[in-house]
């Protein structure tokens, strides 16, 4: 078994997850789900109505793979930060080897554009990530949540994944661990966006299927479509990257010459 942990814009669980993975015979996958710009990560102030950022999963190969996420996110933050840490396709090209991108829930691009009837700039985004990304390991992704808006759009994904030859892979966007822990989730949604249970306005999720489902269950959901299930074993399989959990990794500082290592040191600590 593996599973893979892909918090939304950083990567702070990835020890513990991995430690307590490890423990329980289970192959840890570590991944990150990033938020891409719609145009470069500098432009701060968007013109027109469209989102400021689009959802974008990215998942560890391996050690080269885990650098390039790490440089990534670093970047989201320092450079591309509006109202959430992003990145953009020019710095994803930078830093995409030894990484497998899923194309996002309803709010990645792909499905964004589906959902406004922009097959043909679905397409392109399509094609330009898989552009973007090694051979191979960008992939068409597919959510059923019993939601409205996905019964529409995934016929959709399913049509494009065929039409562009671009793999398709099922996976089911976990926010809790059992679908009875649904509503305790949206009362903490409420506490996080200081609005009431009650209110109409809010925000909330869709429907109360948003857990850690069963290999049994998603194959139920996704049975007609085999190889949306038979990919994710694919992915699971390319991904064989090792956490170091022994040791310590210190940064190398170089003293300038004729400074020894502790007074530089002593120097940038009052500097």
């Amino acid at each position: 078994p593996a599973v893979a942990l892909t918090d939304h814009g950083n990567i702070f669980g990835a020890v513990s997850f991995f430690k307590q993975a490890k423990e329980r015979g289970i192959k840890p996958i570590l991944g990150c789900e990033v938020y891409v710009a719609p145009k470069s990560r500098f432009i701060k102030k968007l013109e027109g109505k469209g989102p400021n950022h689009f959802h974008l999963v990215l998942l560890v190969k391996d050690e080269n793979g885990y650098e390039n996420l790490c440089h990534l996110i670093t970047k989201s933050y320092l450079e591309g930060f509006y109202y959430r840490p992003r990145i953009d396709k020019e710095l994803l090209a930078q830093h995409s080897e030894g990484l497998v991108a899923l194309s996002g829930c309803l709010k990645g691009e792909v499905a964004h554009a589906l959902g406004l009837g922009l097959e043909e700039q679905a397409e392109e985004a399509a094609l330009e990530y898989a552009s973007i990304l090694p051979k191979g390991d960008f992939y068409i992704e597919i959510q059923d949540h019993g939601m409205e808006e996905q019964k529409k759009i995934n016929p959709l994904l399913l049509n494009l994944s065929r039409k562009l030859d671009i793999p398709l892979v099922a996976t089911n966007d976990v926010h809790y661990l059992s679908k009875d822990d649904a509503e305790s989730q949206d009362i903490l949604l409420c506490v996080q966006t200081n609005r009431k249970v009650t209110e109409q306005d809010r925000i909330r999720f869709g429907s109360d299927q948003f857990y850690f489902k069963s290999s049994e269950e998603m194959i139920d959901l996704f049975g007609a479509i085999p190889e949306a299930i038979q990919n994710t074993a694919k992915i699971a399989a390319k991904c064989n990257f090792e956490f170091p959990l022994s040791g310590y990794f210190l940064p190398q500082f170089k003293a300038p010459e004729g400074t020894s290592l502790g007074e530089y040191f002593d120097r940038v600590v009052k500097e």
